[in-house]
């Protein structure tokens, strides 16, 4: 069976074609396989903590009363500054006043 017919020449390409294939089909996986350990395991995505924003209300909230509450006490002080200088201003003026007349006097 020597024979170099057509048909027997496409037969012999096919047999050689599918042992040539089955090579490179697992010289192809052996590849992919030395690729896939070659690569390190792929790292999950970071979690994404949300922080409540509730908290960040109410510092804010507290800021604002914190702020009005010092605004208060400040211009509370200012009026108890401004009560002092009349009572010194009018102690004083009543002292020279008392020191007018004993002069007089003597």
């Amino acid at each position: 069976m020597s024979e170099l017919t057509p048909l027997g020449k496409a037969e012999a390409a096919a047999r050689e074609a599918a042992a040539n294939t089955v090579d490179v089909a697992q010289i192809v996986a052996a590849v992919v396989a030395a690729q896939q350990a070659q690569q390190p395991a792929p790292q999950p995505a970071p979690v994404r903590v949300q922080r409540p924003v509730g908290l960040y209300v109410a510092a804010g909230i507290g800021g604002a009363v914190a702020l009005t509450a010092l605004a208060m006490a400040a211009a509370l002080l200012a009026v108890a500054v401004a009560v002092g200088a009349v009572c010194a201003t009018a102690c004083l003026l009543v002292l020279k006043s008392l020191l007018t007349d004993y002069q007089k006097g003597k």
